[in-house]
């Protein structure tokens, strides 16, 4: 199966209604707004002045915002549809940015440069077939002391969704819409995996990184999941049973000089 090809047309796609959606609203970023939330700005900090590669960074909102912040932004993205509107996009905001267009694990076996800052965020996990060359490429993509952060939608969440937890031999392949509003009852197939976390630990420990920070969240700045409540002031939150449910966590890992792969 080749599932980066089915998984691109997917991803093309929804770029064209992700581009109209009021989730997105390009509108409102080009004004100014700051795509990023709360949770991936605190745990990254000060990116003023240090090179930055987004993983997986759709049609560049984020990766841009990174850049507004004054980062040297690197964005990579299957979607090659994605990639032309995040060069429009930097274009027409007027910021210095590389976009490429490569699935993950391809961009690490040709990539030679080295990043402060290795960034991903927000349902990029289960596009992944494997974490091991996942974790490879962000260890061979990060200078000595770099740093590389993760903020995912929590695996608990696919549990629920009927989804396995643990990590099956053969993905998950079906049609499904989009997650934005205007998403106008249209489909694609797409492949997926699933995740444990602790898949995605071992996955960096193994690759050679430290595991400085991991965090567990209950509630999302989005509203992308059946069930959710909108809290004033806090984001979505998800009630079982009477008791909050994970739904985003959180890695900070490094670059240790000092540390040698397994």
């Amino acid at each position: 199966m080749d599932y980066l090809s089915i998984n691109k047309e997917a991803w093309n796609k929804r770029t064209k209604i992700h581009l109209e959606s009021d989730f997105y609203n390009v509108e409102s970023f080009k004004n100014g707004k700051c795509s990023l939330n709360v949770v991936e700005l605190k745990q990254v900090g000060n990116v003023k002045g240090k090179s930055l590669l987004h993983l997986q960074c759709h049609f560049g909102q984020d990766t841009l915002s990174w850049a507004r912040l004054g980062a040297e932004v690197t964005g990579v993205d299957l979607s090659s549809d994605a990639i032309k509107e995040a060069n429009q996009l930097k274009c027409t905001l007027g910021l210095k940015a590389d976009f490429i267009e490569s699935d993950v694990i391809e961009f690490g076996q040709k990539n030679m440069k080295k990043f402060d800052i290795v960034f991903t965020s927000y349902g990029v996990l289960n596009w992944l077939p494997n974490l091991v060359d996942w974790a490879k490429t962000i260890a061979n993509s990060l200078k000595v002391g770099g740093e590389f952060h993760l903020v995912e939608f929590h695996s608990f969440t696919d549990l629920l969704s009927g989804y396995s937890y643990f990590t099956n031999a053969q993905p998950d392949v079906e049609d499904e819409g989009t997650y934005t509003e205007n998403c106008d009852g249209s489909t694609s197939t797409v492949v997926t995996w699933s995740h444990p976390i602790s898949e995605v630990i071992n996955a960096l420990i193994g690759a050679g990184l430290t595991i400085e920070s991991f965090y567990e969240y209950p509630y999302s700045p989005y509203n992308c999941f059946d069930g959710l409540e909108l809290v004033p002031n806090m984001g979505y939150q998800m009630i079982f049973k009477g008791q909050q449910v994970p739904l985003l966590y959180s890695i900070k890992a490094l670059k240790n000089p000092y540390k040698k792969k397994k």
